[in-house]
């Protein structure tokens, strides 16, 4: 059961939309709660772009229902033409993601038959909601999404990190390594939800400064750095495991492995500037890499069929030795840069 600052903010904005449709003595608060539910969102930005479609399309939907109302009544059938009209609508207008409570919005006024005080009343319910929530994600706890991808690349490192070293060395139960890799893959999949979100705010910049692209270029590596290394855990999963193979081929996987996951783990820590300056690996894993994969390749072109599923995970693990090399030349700049600063 996991308790964080954003449960803790829908709770807390349920509660102030209730008590303020209490307070403005509203005949229906729940309604209030629904719409603060609705709108929580997981940053201040997508929040506040949130609020703004959230009110255009609830205006839109609750004028189309007072409407609808007024000309079809409230009967099952007229509600359902309505909602359609309005996903319609919403869609043309590229708010997909307010169609749940725009939808709450036309059954709420349509419930009034057309009566357009009635109809004003649950729309204002609803705005309460919408409101409340936003309130209270700018003011309690606000979003830190940055830090917190920072901290969960850091995580997601330590759980690549056990399953890349125990993948080939049959350490680890076979049991264990796949529920560890299904939950290594939901990790990344969140990180790349945040790296979406931090996207979508570069993108509504005019012009944004440097340090923002930067930024955003580390997080983009980084990021890929841990999807190629899920992708070497998947292509052991699916291929390794069922190559016939030598003590010998194990050695050679497992120490190239640990050679790896050592440059990942060392490039994380330049940049968290806990290197000294002028040490780095790049030149010698580049060789080390381009070897590995040539003697699995060579090995199979020698006619041993069995060795293509070995070719494929080493396929694999050289493009996660390249992306590393990519990540290694991004800290490098960036510690550049910043010893140009200083």
């Amino acid at each position: 059961m996991n308790f964080g600052a954003r449960v803790l903010k829908t709770g807390l904005a349920v509660t102030l939309a209730l008590y303020l449709a209490t307070l403005l003595k509203f005949s229906s608060p729940t309604g209030a709660g629904i719409a603060a539910i609705f709108a929580m969102q997981p940053s201040i930005y997508r929040s506040w772009r949130h609020f703004l479609d959230q009110v255009q399309t609830s205006t839109a939907g609750a004028v189309i229902a007072l409407l609808g109302g007024m000309l079809l009544s409230n009967q099952p059938i007229a509600v359902g033409i309505v909602c359609i009209l309005v996903i319609m609508l919403s869609m043309k207008m590229n708010r997909s993601d307010t169609i749940g409570l725009t939808l709450v919005t036309v059954i709420s006024v349509m419930e009034g038959s057309g009566e357009w005080q009635f109809a004003l009343i649950r729309f204002l319910v609803l705005m309460t909601g919408i409101v409340s929530a936003f309130v209270i994600n700018i003011f309690v706890f606000p979003p830190k999404p940055r830090k917190q991808y920072i901290n969960q690349i850091e995580r997601v490192f330590n759980s690549l990190s056990l399953l890349m070293r125990t993948a080939v060395s049959h350490e680890m139960k076979e049991s264990v390594f796949r529920d560890e890799k299904n939950a290594l893959e939901g990790s990344i999949r969140s990180l790349a939800d945040k790296y979406a979100l931090f996207e979508e705010e570069q993108k509504q910049l005019r012009k944004p400064k440097y340090s923002q692209t930067r930024q955003m270029v580390v997080y983009k590596n980084l990021l890929s750095s841990l999807q190629k290394g899920y992708e070497v855990l998947d292509a052991v999963d699916r291929h390794y495991f069922q190559a016939v193979r030598s003590e010998e081929t194990d050695v050679v996987f497992d120490r190239h492995l640990e050679l790896l996951i050592k440059y990942h783990e060392h490039i994380l820590l330049k940049f968290q500037d806990k290197i000294k300056q002028g040490i780095s690996e790049t030149e010698p894993l580049g060789d080390d890499n381009d070897s590995f994969l040539e003697s699995v390749v060579q090995g199979y072109r020698q006619g041993n069929t069995n060795r293509l599923r070995l070719a494929v995970v080493a396929g694999a693990i050289y493009d996660y030795g390249y992306q590393l090399e990519r990540l290694d030349r991004v800290a490098d700049q960036i510690n550049r840069a910043s010893e140009d600063k200083d």
